[in-house]
């Protein structure tokens, strides 16, 4: 068995990346544990159970002084960091029970490309667009930040133009190609979304990635720099293109309502709403997507604040790229990626995934 004093976070983490974790946990009184193919399972091997000695000394050791001091002073941080020429690491610091624990996720350096990560080409489509919105939606732990990597590439292998980005942290690194990349990081290069979003305007983009959307003044911005000329890309906690409609409008006054519809319908280019399924097989999970695009027809509904439209909309509009989460779950259902019982989970709407099923 490893003696607890000589483990290190990236020693735990090359491991993680090895058996394609997507997550390590660290914490006293329990050995370090991580997420693989969204179950939390030992690493395998003999090893200790951790103090809180053993867990303070492992997480301060990845922050620097700055650091070190705010999370003192806020009990949590977030900070990303390399790990040798395997992967980068978004690593958030807490304390739990009075003891300093972490979750590590592990990112790996690579850029998977569209046909790898199974995405449909509706979405390198969506890149061409020179301005507007395009938000990318789901819960913690879906791809996003996989899905946004990936459409960034597109753009940089593809277009002479200069890309924004701004994140808390800086998880996926981009090297220059046909694009030219500035890459801000919140504690870094920023001190917080506000100002950087100010600033971002002068700093001559073309292209704009907002890590999240997180309050009105970012989503106000965000349109902004949308219908003033530049492609703008984010994402949003939300399940569905509905649901992300409904959180943006409901941030902002309601005598806004009517303004705020009519902006979104000028400046939205595309919701992609996306969960991450187990596979059949086992071996991992699949990409399962809802798309909203764009189309007049979409376009109209959302400037009239008819929300509730565009789940029909997308079940009817194949031709566009679009289709609703219960499609793409049936199609991997009938190509047996994903199991039937696995895909009534992740249903938007089990009883019309029953029904498309039997069909």
């Amino acid at each position: 068995m490893r003696d607890a004093a000589s483990i290190t976070l990236p020693e735990l983490i090359e491991i993680g990346f090895d058996l394609v974790a997507s997550d390590i946990f660290v914490k006293s009184n329990q050995k370090p544990m991580m997420k693989q193919h969204s179950k939390v399972a030992p690493l395998p091997g003999e090893w200790p159970v951790l103090t809180e000695a053993d867990t303070a000394r492992m997480c301060l050791a990845m922050l620097n002084d700055k650091q070190k001091r705010i999370f003192e002073e806020t009990m949590e941080m977030d900070i990303a960091f390399q790990v040798g020429d395997k992967c980068r690491v978004r690593m958030n610091v807490y304390r739990q029970r009075g003891s300093v624990a972490t979750v590590c996720r592990i990112i790996p350096l690579r850029i998977r490309g569209f046909e790898e990560l199974g995405l449909p080409p509706v979405l390198a489509e969506l890149t061409k667009h020179r301005l507007g919105l395009i938000l990318i939606t789901g819960p913690t732990g879906c791809g996003k930040t996989t899905t946004l990597a990936a459409m960034i590439d597109v753009i940089n292998t593809s277009r002479p133009c200069h890309i924004v980005t701004i994140e808390d942290p800086l998880e996926i690194v981009h090297q220059d190609k046909m694009a030219y990349i500035s890459q801000r990081e919140l504690g870094i290069d920023t001190e917080d979304f506000g100002p950087a979003l100010r600033a971002v305007v002068r700093e001559a983009p073309d292209v704009i990635l907002i890590g999240e959307m997180r309050d009105v003044s970012t989503m106000n911005t965000a349109m902004q720099a949308g219908e003033t000329g530049h492609l703008v890309f984010s994402t949003v906690h939300t399940a569905s293109a509905y649901e992300t409609l409904d959180r943006i409008v409901n941030m902002f006054p309601p005598h806004e309502r009517n303004h705020l519809c009519q902006r979104l319908a000028g400046s939205l280019r595309g919701i992609v709403a996306q969960k991450l399924v187990p596979r059949a097989d086992g071996n991992g999970r699949v990409v399962v997507q809802e798309i909203l695009i764009c189309t007049p027809t979409v376009t109209k509904a959302i400037e009239d604040g008819h929300f509730g439209d565009l789940y029909g909309i997308m079940n009817d509009s194949a031709f566009w790229g679009m289709q609703t989460m219960n499609q793409a779950l049936a199609r991997y259902v009938k190509a047996g990626i994903v199991a039937e019982e696995t895909a009534l989970n992740y249903a938007g709407v089990v009883s019309e995934l029953k029904q498309m099923l039997r069909r």
